[in-house]
């Protein structure tokens, strides 16, 4: 079984749900806490064992990449500062990770966004990565999933359990049978009227993904708004071959919502070693 090596972070979106803060900024750049968004889901992929992160980018993003690069400049200033922590902090960034990058030219949707990262991938099996989802976890839910591809060999979702209306916000799975937290997949519907949705077991950004998905993908029409969905994609390969779905242990923060940002930086601020008890003083004192 081939070892899960590489991770594709779709980060071309223009982030209009957090305009005009986005304006110059990539979403992906907001600060949660003390890190970027995109820092986050990289220290998870890394974490669990990748060895090589691909971002699908598009135009006046370079930020993303830069982020991830060496700076010689700050570096040395700092050193010659003395600022010793920062310095090691910006350093571990720098070589946090093997990256690459692909352009999205269009903004035709996820799937069509994973289909761009298909020279990149090769025939091998891969992680995809959404930033917005901020997962806090013991055990990185990307390590958790690798554990359940390792069982089963085969492409593996993150899905969670939500109420009501909610699961129209979401790709949603039809189950054909569980064990434990792993759900084999007979079916997955793109953001469907809650009231013909197959369960409430909502797929969110976390997929492990055989390289076969890549021609499917290719076949793939517009779907739901319009565009290319990875969902239709992933349906037409559960036809194929098992799919399973994982209830992953952890804690899920949307942060490409303005609501659900705020939440995390909450929670995040609450638990931050230097900065946790500080705050929570603020807050009591509102």
């Amino acid at each position: 079984m081939k070892k899960i090596r590489k991770a594709v972070f779709p980060v071309a979106g223009l982030g209009t749900r957090f305009l005009p803060a986005t304006k110059a900024i990539p979403k992906e750049m907001l600060t949660l806490v003390d890190k970027p968004l995109i820092q986050y889901g990289v220290e998870e992929a890394m974490a669990s064992g990748v060895e090589e992160i691909i971002f699908v980018n598009s135009q006046g993003k370079t930020a993303i990449e830069d982020h991830f690069d060496i700076s010689t400049e700050l570096e040395a200033e700092l050193e010659r500062r003395g600022k010793k922590e920062l310095l090691e902090q910006v350093k571990a960034v720098g070589r946090m990770a093997h990256v690459a990058t692909v352009r999205q030219k269009q903004a035709l949707g996820l799937g069509h966004a994973v289909l761009q990262a298909r020279n990149l991938v090769g025939d091998e099996p891969f992680a995809v990565l959404l930033p917005d989802d901020i997962i806090a976890a013991e055990k990185p839910c990307l390590s958790q999933m690798i554990e359940v591809y390792e069982q089963y060999g085969a492409s593996v979702v993150a899905v969670m359990e939500v109420e009501g209306d909610a699961i129209s916000r979401y790709g949603a799975i039809a189950v054909d049978s569980s064990e434990g937290r792993v759900y084999k997949i007979k079916d997955m519907v793109e953001k469907p009227p809650a009231n013909e949705a197959p369960s409430n077991l909502a797929i969110i950004g976390r997929y492990i993904l055989m390289p076969e998905i890549f021609d499917l993908i290719e076949k793939t029409g517009r779907g739901a708004g319009g565009e290319i969905q990875i969902t239709d994609a992933m349906r037409a390969l559960l036809k194929r071959q098992a799919f399973y779905g994982y209830i992953f242990e952890g804690k899920r923060y949307d942060a490409g919502d303005k609501l659900g940002f705020l939440i995390a930086t909450v929670e995040f601020g609450l638990k931050h070693q230097e900065l946790g008890s500080a705050f929570k003083e603020y807050l009591r004192s509102l």
